[in-house]
């Protein structure tokens, strides 16, 4: 099995765990305070990461260009507006159809590559990118009294906008990482994309910092006064950064993203094992339609 894969699929369970500590911080704070909290408390973890790669194993600095400022800067924005987005999701009691929308990340991700950097994918690639998306939606609207059917005539809804602006900014991102990244005037994979990392997570936490400061002050200490779960938040979204940022160096976007819908099976399987929850069968085709097209990506 190719590294980028393995990689993908340990960020994906790593995020499965720093999304399930991050819901409980919607309670005490608002979405600007949940959503800088997987910015700023990873930062230590970052550079943690990237001073042991220059000063442990000793690698040379990296030569950084322009290219590399824009896009890093480019994607930084579009994550935060999009996480920002998706917790905002969920303060409407209809958030299941932006959900299902929100899901179409693989898709959008696919196609801003194709846009701004002519990349294309194999018919096998397009497939499974089809399948999984497909799947994560119908899994979106299994427990509601939404059908996957009207799922697509309810697009000119409020929260189905939201959802798929919150898409489409983690498919800019996710290119943009990428092709600032491969940026990097670096020898080693991980130099480059713990540089990426290290650039963006610090430029966000400073934006959303100053942000704070002048528009939200009451979110300072609602953060500050629950530190603790932030704290492991930042670690499980640190960690699971490296290796999105890894697998986003090593292989197309698009493709890291359909594997990275494997994070809902991990979702699935900690309902059934440790909260002994039924799964009902448009969950259940859900499951199998994101495991057909991982393994479709898998054998191609």
């Amino acid at each position: 099995m190719n590294l980028w894969i393995i990689i993908t699929v340990t960020a994906a369970f790593l995020q499965n765990i720093r999304s399930s500590l991050q819901k409980h911080l919607k309670n005490v704070m608002g979405s600007t305070g949940a959503t800088f909290v997987r910015f700023g408390f990873g930062v230590p973890f970052a550079l943690l990461y990237w001073l042991i790669l220059i000063f442990g194993f000793e690698f040379q600095l990296p030569v950084l260009n322009f290219r590399f400022f824009l896009w890093a800067s480019i994607a930084a924005f579009a994550q935060i507006f999009a996480t920002f987005l998706l917790i905002y999701l969920f303060s409407f009691r209809n958030f299941t159809v932006g959900t299902a929308y929100s899901r179409t990340e693989p898709a959008q991700t696919a196609i801003f590559a194709l846009i701004l950097f002519g990349e294309t994918l194999s018919f096998g690639g397009t497939m499974a990118i089809a399948i999984s998306v497909v799947g994560v939606m119908m899994i979106s609207v299994a427990r509601s009294a939404i059908t996957f059917k009207t799922i697509f005539t309810s697009v000119f809804r409020r929260t189905a906008f939201i959802g798929l602006a919150s898409g489409t900014l983690f498919g800019l991102a996710a290119v943009g990482y990428r092709e600032a990244a491969v940026s990097v005037e670096h020898e080693f994979f991980m130099m480059q994309s713990s540089t990426t990392l290290v650039y963006a997570i610090v430029l966000q936490t400073l934006l959303m910092v100053i942000w704070m400061l002048l528009r939200e002050k009451e979110e300072l200490p609602k953060i500050l006064k629950a530190w603790k779960p932030a704290l492991a938040v930042g670690l499980a979204g640190a960690t699971a950064s490296f290796g999105w940022f890894t697998a986003f160096t090593l292989q197309q976007a698009a493709l890291v993203k359909v594997v990275a819908q494997v994070e809902v099976l991990f979702t699935f399987g900690t309902s059934i094992l440790f909260f002994k929850e039924s799964i009902n069968r448009l969950e259940f085709l859900g499951c199998v339609l994101v495991t057909a097209g991982i393994i479709l990506l898998v054998l191609i």
